[in-house]
């Protein structure tokens, strides 16, 4: 077997060793995108995290999974009821919403961050905020848009920017969108964990593409992947994560 970086697995990544993405901060031992989860994911050894952004009504990049907040005590409600994150300022959000610059701050700006822009309008003061911390470089920005992600090319060349969608939604098919998005600039595409398989992983990386793998949640499902040559896995369960990546590492030896 060639030498792939990594003990055992059947493809080789882009990435060597890949990144293992704190979905939400450590989200299954700590209130998620929280500076205390961002913070607890990073100690127990993620290499990178994950987080969500909008922006506020007076300007700020804050991290929040929802577009809406105001306590309700159901996700249905908080979409019904809950205030709207750009309709706020900064001032009014509940104490637990830190912004980018608090997240930069308070955990630094080494590790890899991935960023679910879920409102278009947060990009430009997502990546303001990013290059004033020096961060610029080590971002992952996500859209569910291809097209949207195509204009930010030439805006931000520095940040790394990544697809996220799903197998079933690709009209033309795998083949044609990795050409698009190599044409375009795009860096990765993440898929959900039971989209991929070697082969895929492969078409994608032909293209120099980076196949990064979402709802990793067993470490079972992480093998898998690891295995099948992907250059980023996303779980809540840090310590799983971890313990899955450094078995395939030989416990660091490259």
């Amino acid at each position: 077997m060639r030498d792939t970086g990594l003990v055992g697995t059947r493809i080789r990544a882009l990435l060597n060793p890949p990144i293992g993405f704190a979905h939400r901060g450590a989200r299954a031992h700590a209130r998620e995108n929280t500076l205390e989860a961002f913070a607890l994911a990073r100690k127990m050894g993620a290499t990178g995290i994950e987080t969500d952004a909008w922006v506020t009504a007076d300007g700020e990049i804050v991290l929040n999974h929802d577009q809406s907040v105001g306590g309700l005590p159901t996700l249905s409600t908080r979409r019904m009821l809950g205030r709207p994150i750009g309709r706020l300022p900064r001032a009014r959000l509940p104490a637990h919403i830190p912004t980018l610059g608090e997240y930069y701050e308070h955990c630094g700006t080494d590790l890899p961050l991935s960023v679910d822009v879920k409102d278009a309008a947060a990009f430009a003061g997502l990546i303001a905020v990013a290059r004033s911390h020096g961060a610029a470089t080590s971002l992952w920005a996500c859209h569910h848009d291809a097209e949207v992600l195509s204009e930010w090319r030439a805006a931000a060349p520095e940040v790394k920017l990544v697809h996220s969608t799903r197998l079933d939604r690709l009209p033309r098919g795998p083949e044609r969108h990795a050409a698009d998005l190599a044409a375009d600039g795009i860096d990765a595409v993440n898929f959900h964990r039971e989209d991929w398989n070697g082969g895929l992983t492969t078409l994608y990386h032909r293209f120099e593409l980076h196949a990064f793998g979402w709802d990793a949640q067993q470490a079972r499902h992480i093998a898998e992947l690891i295995d099948a040559g992907i250059d980023a896995v996303y779980s809540d369960h840090v310590d799983r994560m971890v313990e899955v990546l450094a078995q395939f590492s030989g416990s660091g030896r490259q």
